[in-house]
């Protein structure tokens, strides 16, 4: 289209009276607020009133006027389909690029979007994560304070001093214990053990084998803290520190570093 809803012929067609009432009411209603169009309607009205006033008058007979009509329509209708298909043309490459000026930058912005909140998951997984592990550990924390405040306030728990044997090197220990809660507590500072060798806590029992109640490789300058947990109704009469091959033995058979009987 050329921006006006009419074509060159329509003006001919509306001077010469040949436009169906509607086609005639569009023309009109455009030229009323389209200075071009109108300008073009007077031109049209003017040169068909000077070859009326050079011609006879003489009033076409309605054979005439059907077929000057059906000559009108069938130039226009055969003008139509390719002035159609020019104006879908222009329609669809302007609404194509309209469609690719719109849709590749918010295509563009969505991709954006998608991976900058895939990001946030990606890092509010990672801080739920961490939370859940600390929440865990102060969980586990309190539990271990409990057990510790419920060892030392109950009467049941027995507190056994360690003592250093002769010929052993220095070092000090205790061990608090609960036969009917089954825990221990171990407290006591010794020398770094030598190479390849561990110290081992053991529970000697009334009747039976010792029992293993840890195993740990002293740093020089530091005491050794830690709660263990042990079968329950066992009853101890005694308590001894090993020196074992690193990492442990199911039962004694290095030296005695550290004894306490239980009186």
């Amino acid at each position: 289209m050329n921006g006006h809803p009419t074509r060159e012929e329509d003006f001919d067609l509306y001077a010469l009276g040949a436009l169906e009432p509607e086609e005639k009411q569009a023309i009109e209603s455009h030229a009323a607020s389209c200075g071009e169009c109108a300008r073009k309607l007077a031109e049209e009205q003017g040169r068909i009133a000077l070859l009326a006033l050079a011609a006879p008058l003489v009033n076409p007979s309605a054979a005439v006027k059907q077929r000057l009509m059906q000559q009108v329509r069938a130039a226009a209708s055969s003008h139509g389909p390719a002035r159609a298909a020019k104006e879908s043309d222009r329609a669809g490459g302007f609404f194509g690029r309209w469609w690719t000026a719109v849709l590749v930058p918010a295509g563009a912005m969505l991709v954006l979007a998608t991976i900058f909140l895939w990001n946030e998951n990606r890092q509010l997984d990672k801080q739920l994560a961490d939370l859940h592990a600390a929440m865990q550990q102060q969980q586990q924390q309190l539990r271990e304070a409990r057990e510790v405040a419920d060892l030392i306030s109950s009467h049941d728990t027995i507190t056994v001093a360690l003592a250093a044997q002769p010929g052993m090197s220095g070092g000090a220990a205790h061990v608090m214990y609960n036969s009917k809660m089954g825990m221990l507590m171990y407290e006591g500072e010794l020398a770094p053990a030598p190479a390849a060798k561990s110290y081992q806590l053991w529970l000697v029992p009334a009747a039976g084998n010792p029992i293993s109640a840890g195993v740990f490789n002293p740093v020089s300058g530091q005491a050794d803290h830690w709660m263990m947990k042990l079968p329950q109704g066992i009853s101890p009469k005694a308590f001894a520190v090993t020196l074992e091959p690193a990492g442990g033995m199911p039962q004694p058979t290095g030296p005695k570093v550290l004894v306490g009987a239980v009186s």
